[in-house]
């Protein structure tokens, strides 16, 4: 049935605006006729059809009533919502007109509030004025205070003086901190005139405190609440002038006033004043002996005092045992190079060098128990440097070579007798070395019985090393012929042999020192990972620092045959105990130890002074380079390059080092051996024997019985 003219005037515009309405509409009168037709296709299925109408029809009416309902609620709420807004409305246009009201109210109040900074401006002169009327009468009362305060001064009353300055002062800057905030500089000049007594007060308390700073080695004896007193205050100062310039936008005069730094170098003038000058000496130089003496003694007890007594008066950031014994050391150094500075003579010249070099760091100065631990020179620069040491050697060599004037007077009578004066100085040098010899070979035997006899073994080793060398220099200038002035041979040997004898003596020491902790090597704790090298390092190091107080030619041979001994004895206890691995993880953990038991020695070698291709060391890892190889069918070629670098080594070493391995057939071992008696060694020039001094254990015969088979 088609639609009407109107129906479709009255359709067009909503399918127009709702072309998804039409659509829909469509698709579902499609979905019902296909529904329909395939419900109503069989003649059976008509008998329904009422039913199916009825049931449609409640449906409708079910939705038709719930889409009523839905839009009356719509409505009402819509209309509720338009009530509030038309209430709103009328509310905002009441408060665009209050507003409107209250601006040309305040346009009215304008004249008023003009007033009212003017009545705040008289407020904050009011504040002002109440707060000056307040302090008014500490501000009268200032010049009393002044008064009372000198009097507290006077009578050492020291801690309350101090609260009532520190009062003034707080009341004085409180006051210009104020002005300077206005900008009232002129008014800061009166404040400043009013109050300039405060200086002279702070000027008359500093004096009092720096004069207790100076008694202080006295007071902490005496009356150490004094010296306390003057701490305190001082750190009163101090932590006012740390709050001023971290806080305070206005520094007031006179700050910061630096007290703790002013209590140090107080102090330090008090160390180093009157005690450090250069006294009279006679051509013997009885005078410096006595004045080193005295300073000595006075030294070890001043640190003393410091040590035990003053520390406990000062807080620990005062680090006051370092400061002084710093003070001390230094003051010392420039004083002895005031003294040296003198024409001493040849006493005076030893006297300083014995003083400076031996008994400074001895038990008798800053060495004594009494001052150990806490006081420890060796941090601080050496007393002399080494350059100041050497320049005073020459000096001293100078003054006890006569022998030159005397070959030069000679010269004046005939050059025969200058001759014979000269052979004759040359004869009896010589001798004198071969008895100075004798004397250390004695004295070594009487140190091998008991190591505290002589009491400097080691120092009097060194000088007889730094003197013989001095000797040794000087000894060409004696010849009359400026164009022949070589040691002859015959002396310098005499020469050599007591610098030969007085560095096997060290070395003697060194290894005495050393043979308790190779004794442990090898051994199950040493390759499971002991300490025992870095033991060995200590003793060579505390060693080495003895031989630097010899000069450089004989500082670098006594580090070279250092280096040799350890590495000699490290490879004798390897051999000699010789421990045989049971197994490839042994061995492995055997080579891991050697590698780093070797690398600690040389860097420590090297470290002080000796380059690695001067070392023997590179034996052990060439040793440990055999004891790695994991095919043990290669070892005669690792042999046959051993052997070539080390010539000395023998076939019972390398026996030794293939029991060590633990997997050596009796063929390869066969192969080996044979391999080095085929290749014979012959020592190069130069070459320094390493192995050749290690006596390994001679193997066991096996026992065999007449005319029978080996056992």
């Amino acid at each position: 049935m088609g639609m009407s003219a109107e129906d479709e005037r009255a359709a067009s515009p909503r399918d127009e605006e709702w072309p998804e309405a039409e659509k829909a509409e469509k698709l579902a009168r499609g979905a019902a006729l296909k529904w329909a037709s395939g419900v109503f296709y069989r003649p059976e299925k008509l008998e329904g059809l009422g039913h199916y109408r009825r049931r449609e029809t409640q449906r409708n009416n079910s939705i038709q009533s719930r889409l009523k309902s839905t839009v009356q609620s719509y409505l009402e709420g819509v209309g509720a919502g338009l009530e509030q807004l038309r209430s709103a409305a009328q509310e905002v246009q009441g408060v665009c007109q209050d507003l409107s009201a209250a601006r040309w109210a305040l346009l009215d109040s304008a004249d008023h509030f003009q007033g009212l900074q003017q009545m705040r401006k008289l407020m904050e002169e009011h504040v002002q004025l109440a707060s000056v009327v307040q302090v008014l009468p500490q501000i009268f009362s200032v010049h009393e205070v002044f008064s009372h305060i000198l009097q507290l001064l006077h009578g050492q009353h020291l801690l309350e003086a101090h609260v009532e300055l520190m009062m003034l002062e707080q009341l004085r800057d409180d006051i210009l901190s104020q002005l300077h905030l206005r900008g009232l500089s002129g008014a800061q000049a009166t404040v400043l005139s009013y109050f300039s007594g405060l200086q002279d007060l702070n000027e008359s308390l500093a004096k009092q405190l720096w004069d207790i700073v100076g008694s202080s080695l006295r007071l902490v004896r005496e009356d150490p609440i004094l010296f306390v007193t003057a701490v305190r205050i001082i750190e009163r100062e101090e932590k006012i002038d740390d709050t001023l310039l971290l806080e305070a936008t206005f520094l007031p005069p006179g700050r910061p006033k630096g007290w703790r730094q002013k209590f140090y170098q107080v102090l330090q003038d008090t160390i180093t004043g009157g005690r450090f000058h250069v006294p009279r000496m006679d051509a013997e130089g009885p005078g410096l002996a006595k004045h080193l003496a005295a300073l000595q003694k006075d030294i070890v007890s001043e640190l003393r005092v410091v040590k035990d007594l003053m520390v406990q008066c000062v807080p620990a950031h005062y680090n006051i045992l370092s400061v002084c014994t710093a003070t001390y050391h230094q003051a010392l150094s420039s004083h002895l190079q005031e003294i040296l500075r003198e024409d001493l003579d040849k006493q005076g010249l030893f006297l300083i060098l014995e003083w400076a070099l031996r008994v400074y760091h001895s038990p008798e100065m800053m060495g004594h128990p009494d001052l150990l631990p806490e006081v420890d020179v060796s941090v601080l620069d050496p007393l002399m440097s080494s350059e100041l040491v050497d320049q005073t050697e020459r000096r001293y060599v100078m003054k006890v070579k006569m022998l030159n004037e005397n070959i030069q007077v000679a010269s004046l009578i005939t050059d025969s007798l200058q001759q014979k004066i000269y052979n004759m100085a040359l004869e009896e040098l010589e001798a004198f070395l071969g008895r100075l010899r004798e004397a250390l070979v004695q004295c070594g035997k009487e140190h091998q019985q008991d190591r505290a006899v002589p009491k400097y073994y080691i120092s009097h080793l060194l000088a007889v090393l730094n003197n013989n060398l001095a000797l040794s220099n000087s000894v060409s200038s004696l010849h009359p012929d400026t164009a022949c002035r070589e040691v002859p041979g015959s002396l310098q040997a005499a020469l050599d042999r007591m610098q030969k004898k007085a560095t096997q003596l060290l070395l003697e020491e060194l290894l005495l020192d050393l043979q308790p902790l190779c004794l442990q090597l090898p051994s199950r704790k040493w390759l499971s990972g002991s300490q025992l090298v870095g033991s060995m390092c200590e003793v060579i190091d505390k060693y080495a620092k003895d031989f630097s107080r010899v000069r450089k030619p004989v500082f670098t041979l006594l580090l070279a045959e250092s280096e040799l001994l350890v590495a000699n004895q490290y490879l004798r206890a390897l051999l000699q105990r010789k421990m045989v691995c049971k197994s490839r993880e042994e061995r492995g953990q055997l080579c891991h130890r050697l590698l780093q038991d070797a690398t600690q020695l040389r860097e420590l070698f090297c470290g002080l002074g000796l380059d690695r291709c001067q070392q023997s060391l590179e034996a052990v890892f060439a040793l440990r380079e055999l004891i790695c190889l994991k095919d043990p069918a290669l070892l005669s070629l690792e042999v046959l390059g051993f052997i070539t670098k080390y010539p000395d080594v023998s076939d019972e070493h390398i026996s030794t080092l293939l029991d060590i391995r633990g997997d050596v057939s009796k063929e390869v071992r066969h192969v080996v051996l044979e391999m080095m008696a085929q290749h014979p060694q012959v020592l190069p020039e130069g070459y320094r024997p390493i192995f050749s001094t290690i006596l390994v254990p001679v193997p066991e015969l096996p026992f065999c019985l007449r005319k029978g088979k080996c056992a």
